[in-house]
């Protein structure tokens, strides 16, 4: 029997598999630890309703691929879809996928688990993957260095593990660049097959997919210059044909993921819509981009789904509420994406990015001097396709309107994990203070992702003040994305037992499937059943740092003066109204005369809850948590004192209420 000695390619690569599927072990371990996060429930349900009744409505703008895949386990197991045919007709995911998770005995956290799994497996591929290239630039070394700074980076531990398509869509950028990069280098049919089948499954994976489109242009004018003169005019040929394979396999593949069928509405259904609104809607002011995907409907050219979900992601990349650190806005910030990246990456991995950086930039200059241009440029060329990807990507987010988590910069990660492989070159006896500082480095970054499992997605580093700060920094799925939800069950039970909790959740978990008791404060999305109207009392208050900041509600920012006014006109009717709406058996009959009085106080009652949260809200901004859920939900414990402070009295006793509780907070910290 032939023996594959530690050395050979075969130990290498299996060695690197095994690292790779650890990583996707420890993030999906950790994640058992996490409740629902607000998109994976969408992702859920969607893909099961994809595989099960071929209707394609319900999450159109996130890729098919990922949806079906996650749903796949619900599928398999024959877990009935529940007949809701009011939400069905509206395509409602968050109703209805709430309804179908947490109303019907569904084992929740099985198929949560069960399709996390599945996304996973994609980062187990992606490691490996990293390992790869690293490996065919920088040798084994390389390889293992970059896989390991891979393995333990706090962003692939924290969204490796979710069922959602953002480690799915990093994966196909890394190996759809690879491919093409390889099909360029080495013609024949085989590469350009697996060129065009990866391209063509990017697409149904997510649709940033696009972006594929331009650094793919500047790897193939890259490889076009490096030909002779004379092939020129047959390399543009060869490009045009391979355009061309690329294109039909693409659409080949987007309508086979889609039953081959142009409608997104199942066989035999009528009467529904899609979630958002119609077509008139959704291509509103497009313009050319909106033009050209109303003619590609009207030919029938792509399923309905995929173009609907395309236009849908234009639509809502225009404006988006968002947070950044103290500031709110719709339209994006120039410097978000950068800030994110230099506080949710830890501090060792930065060092070894700009030590590569320094490294690559100084051998450059090495050879330009020693060899001239043509050598500078051999060097570099294999790193074409990671560039492009570093640039184009990195460009199109600085320019992004969609300023709402980190994990939108998950893909240009991989080509920073490979380059940094190159300072393998001096893990060398003959280097051996080089040598000790960049193990220290990797160490350190290892250290620090242990250090804060399992709350990954909430990681930032001391720049900020580490994970207890990062809520006045970043929020959204940078920092709260439903997870902890479970964690606050478990905190609750040991830590506060009988006390009064008032929470205010954002994600799509249930706090009444956890086991929670408590009054509801206004959450996100509001989906369950109607919450009952209640006073507020001194207590526990668990709040959802994106809720805390205000990022989706009117009343975002600064306290206003109109919406001071029209907090103490409601307040001063609060006891009428929980009079009103809380009459005891027998309930008011509907068809009473009074019923359009009853009606509007439920109206009046929902603008005075959001108007009483955002003051409090405001106050316990200021005022700062006792402790944190995993980083991500804020615990204060309120007295009656205090509540009584900030919400009775008037703007004027409100406002020294702040200034004394920002002269506490300056005595206790300094600042």
């Amino acid at each position: 029997m032939r023996r594959h000695l530690p050395g050979s390619p075969f130990f290498l690569y299996a060695l690197a598999g095994l690292v790779a599927l650890a990583h996707a072990l420890f993030a999906l371990t950790a994640a058992a630890e996490k409740s629902m996060t607000a998109d994976e429930i969408a992702y859920l349900v969607a893909g099961h309703t994809y595989n099960t009744r071929g209707d394609f409505r319900f999450h159109p703008e996130n890729g098919i691929l990922p949806q079906r895949l996650v749903g796949l386990p619900l599928t398999l197991a024959g877990v009935p879809l529940p007949d809701y045919p009011d939400f069905w007709a509206k395509a409602d995911i968050w109703t209805y996928g709430h309804r179908f998770f947490y109303r019907h005995g569904l084992p929740a956290d099985f198929y949560l688990f069960a399709g996390r799994g599945v996304v996973a497996l994609f980062s187990a591929a992606l490691g490996f993957l990293v390992f790869c290239w690293a490996n065919s630039l920088h040798g084994r070394r390389g390889g293992f260095l970059a896989l390991g700074l891979y393995a333990a980076c706090p962003a692939f531990l924290a969204h490796g593990a979710l069922a959602t398509s953002d480690v799915v869509m990093a994966f196909f950028f890394l190996a759809a660049l690879g491919a093409w990069w390889r099909h360029l280098a080495r013609p024949g049919p085989a590469a350009a097959a697996i060129s065009a089948l990866v391209f063509g499954t990017a697409c149904v994976a997510k649709f940033s997919a696009v972006l594929l489109l331009p650094m793919m242009a500047i790897c193939a004018v890259a490889w076009w210059f490096t030909l002779p003169r004379a092939d020129r005019s047959r390399g543009l040929f060869r490009l045009a044909g391979s355009g061309a394979l690329h294109a039909i396999a693409a659409a080949a593949i987007i309508w086979l993921w889609y039953g081959t069928r142009f409608s997104a509405f199942a066989p035999g259904e009528t009467g529904a819509g899609f979630y958002r609104g119609d077509w008139n809607w959704i291509l509103e002011d497009l313009g050319l981009p909106g033009l050209v995907v109303a003619t590609l409907r009207d030919l029938r050219a792509l399923p309905e789904a995929f173009l609907y979900g395309f236009a849908f992601v234009l639509q809502f990349s225009r404006e988006r509420a968002a947070f950044f650190a103290g500031e709110y806005g719709t339209t994006g910030w120039l410097g978000f994406f950068p800030f994110a990246f230099l506080v949710k990456t830890t501090l060792p991995l930065l060092g070894l990015f700009a030590l590569a950086a320094v490294a690559a930039g100084a051998r450059l200059r090495r050879l330009a001097r020693t060899s001239g241009r043509p050598a500078v440029w051999a060097a570099f060329q294999p790193w074409v396709p990671l560039v492009a990807l570093v640039v184009v990507y990195g460009i199109t987010s600085l320019l992004s309107h969609l300023n709402i988590g980190h994990r939108h910069l998950l893909p240009i990660y991989p080509a920073l994990f490979i380059g940094t492989g190159s300072l393998a070159a001096w893990l060398t006896r003959a280097r051996p203070w080089a040598a000790a500082g960049i193990l220290a480095l990797g160490a350190a970054h290892v250290a620090v992702a242990a250090s804060n499992r399992p709350h990954h997605l909430a990681f930032f580093n001391s720049l900020v003040g580490g994970p207890a700060q990062g809520w006045r920094y970043l929020v959204d799925s940078s920092l709260d994305w439903g997870q902890d939800l479970a964690g606050l069950a478990r905190w609750l039970r040991t830590a506060a037992p009988g006390e009064p909790a008032y929470v205010a959740y954002f994600g799509a978990g249930d706090p009444s499937y956890e086991g929670i008791r408590a009054t509801l404060l206004p959450g996100l999305p509001n989906v369950g059943e109607p919450k009952p109207a209640r006073a507020l009392g001194p207590g526990v208050y668990a709040v959802s740092a994106t809720l805390l900041q205000q990022v989706y509600s009117d009343l975002r920012g600064p306290w206003t003066a109109a919406a001071e006014q029209e907090f103490l006109r409601l307040r001063a009717n609060e006891a009428a109204m929980l009079r009103q709406l809380n009459p005891g058996p027998p309930r008011r009959d509907p068809a009473a005369p009074a019923a359009a009085a009853f009606a509007a106080t439920e109206v009046a009652w929902k603008r005075y809850e959001l108007l009483r949260f955002a003051r409090l809200a405001h106050y316990l901004r200021v005022r700062g948590p006792d402790t944190s859920i995993g980083g991500s939900i804020l615990v204060f414990r309120v007295d009656r004192t205090e509540l009584d402070a900030a919400l009775g009295g008037s703007i004027a006793d409100w406002q020294r209420l702040l200034e004394r509780t920002v002269a506490a907070r300056a005595a206790v910290t300094g600042r």
